[in-house]
């Protein structure tokens, strides 16, 4: 629940350069990272392609395994967000743990990942507004239009205030998946031939060739689970709510996609479903909700489909753009990314960035979109397969890193027998993740669907790989220039009390002291 307080920011630099407090509750902070799981596009788009493509029948159960390792994540994950509150999330808690080198290539690779994610969206929402309009008012209109508006409406949106972007999230978001759950009852009551089987969650449907592949497709559709420390400096009590909001993010995650995965196995037959979504592809969920539902709750579900993309693309923004105001913030970007919207406590500078880096990409696909208007190769086969894959691969590489961080964290603060359990589950997910992070850059080229000798198999994995370059050798450079500064990172707004503290007494002619 939001709260309409509008005490000033009480922080050294001035209110501009904190996120306004005490704006997001739990309602919101949940709604706005479940929002960035967009459930009906990954019920809709990720599972069908990975029964397709993997032929790996045994999905539901990837979502309970993936759901038990991703919280062993959370359960050290959460743990240090009780002691650390930053926007940029993963930068300070891999700084707080790894140092700050670490930290700055882990900003790097955050600002890219989820950039990649959000501008890679807005492909398959052009995309899908106009087959919409296409279809039922007999409108031709090219993908990127539609994309540009939206890239439009969402810097709007960005740069106002936070209570309007959950309201917009949460009620979305909620009929998303209302609608998502009313076709798995639906399934479930009216199974295909085979009956109401559960095989989908037998181990045996787990062997093949494709199962380290349909791993990564799974994991990313947890991604956004990991966002609410990046809203703690927006929360009423992060060191509570950012913990309990990481924790039913997954849990509520693991159950819906293992329930929504299942549920179309019932439906399609559980011998039939990798056939089925070989041949329909997306469109295997709404010609197995209209044949139960009827066309209008299709029609409906088609509508919120697209609205569920929108309020992804709204969250993803969000995380992008506090990000760079983190970054800002503490001198890995310049300055102006560190300030906020007096007027709303917005991070404006980093939603500019993010804004013009869509619009520059979107712009760039359509120019070199050559295909007839209703061909998906430019907006979905490239520009939502390459972004959002790559997007995906980054964060893998973060959570990874994250686990080891916290492991060092806790060990370096000498509480390593207090939290033990935590360090080993982090030790346990950190290793699976790795794992994962390997068979994605090594079958990158199926997670595209291209060629095994196509370059794109390596160039956009490198994406990531340079990203991780770039921060390591900006972080080196701040160590050797700005020791200052290099001390700094991960510390957010506790560096500008640090500052103070040493003014205050070098103005007493006492001797200053570092951060």
């Amino acid at each position: 629940m939001l709260t309409g307080n509008s005490t000033e920011i009480s922080t050294f630099k001035g209110q501009d350069r904190a996120l306004r407090a005490d704006r997001i509750g739990m309602a919101g902070l949940l709604l706005s990272v479940l929002a960035a799981s967009a459930p009906l596009m990954v019920v809709a788009g990720v599972m069908p392609t990975t029964f397709a493509v993997m032929g790996i029948v045994g999905q539901p159960l990837l979502f309970v395994i993936l759901g038990v390792v991703l919280a062993l994540f959370a359960f050290g994950y959460a743990e240090m967000s009780r002691h650390v509150h930053n926007a940029g999330a993963f930068t300070a808690y891999i700084a707080r743990g790894l140092g700050g080198t670490a930290g700055a290539g882990a900003s790097v690779v955050a600002l890219v990942a989820y950039s990649a994610m959000q501008v890679g969206v807005f492909g398959i929402f052009g995309f899908e507004i106009s087959a919409l309009l296409a279809e039922h008012f007999d409108v031709t209109v090219a993908w990127w239009i539609p994309g540009l508006a939206g890239v439009a409406l969402i810097g709007v949106l960005g740069w106002l205030k936070i209570d309007l972007n959950v309201r917009v999230l949460g009620v979305l978001l909620l009929i998303e998946v209302a609608m998502v759950l009313i076709f798995d009852i639906a399934a479930l009551a009216d199974p295909a031939s085979e009956g109401l089987s559960a095989h989908a969650f037998n181990p045996e449907t787990l062997s093949g060739a494709g199962l380290g592949t349909a791993l990564v497709f799974c994991i990313a559709s947890f991604v956004g689970f990991e966002q609410p420390p990046v809203y703690a400096e927006e929360t009423s009590r992060p060191q509570v709510l950012v913990a309990r909001a990481t924790l039913l993010v997954v849990a509520f995650a693991a159950v819906f996609f293992a329930l929504g995965s299942w549920a179309l196995t019932v439906a399609a037959g559980p011998s039939d479903v990798v056939a089925a979504s070989q041949k329909q592809g997306p469109g295997l969920l709404f010609s197995l909700t209209e044949a139960r539902l009827g066309a209008g709750f299709t029609d409906a579900l088609h509508l919120f489909f697209v609205t569920g993309m929108f309020a992804c693309l709204l969250s993803f923004h969000n995380v992008v753009a506090r990000y760079a105001f983190a970054m800002g913030r503490e001198g890995l970007l310049p300055s102006p990314f560190g300030r906020t919207n007096r007027a709303s406590g917005a991070p404006a500078y980093g939603s500019l960035l993010q804004t013009a880096v869509s619009l520059i990409v979107v712009v760039a696909f359509a120019v070199g979109d050559d295909k007839p208007a209703g061909d998906p190769t430019a907006p979905v086969l490239q520009l939502f397969t390459w972004g959002g894959n790559v997007g995906a691969l980054g964060v893998i590489v973060l959570l990874a890193t994250t686990s080891f961080a916290v492991i060092a964290f806790f060990v370096r603060r000498g509480a390593a027998r207090v939290q033990a359990w935590r360090i080993a589950s982090s030790a346990v997910a950190g290793t699976a993740l790795v794992v994962i992070a390997v068979y994605a850059v090594k079958d990158f080229d199926v997670l595209l669907g291209a060629d095994p000798g196509s370059s794109l198999s390596w160039i956009l994995p490198g994406i990531i790989g340079a990203a991780v370059v770039l921060g390591v050798a900006l972080g080196l450079v701040l160590r050797a220039a700005k020791p200052e500064v290099h001390a700094r990172i991960g510390l957010g707004n506790q560096a500008f009390q640090l500052e103070k503290a040493a003014e205050s007494a070098s103005a007493k002619g006492a001797p200053t002291t570092g951060a």
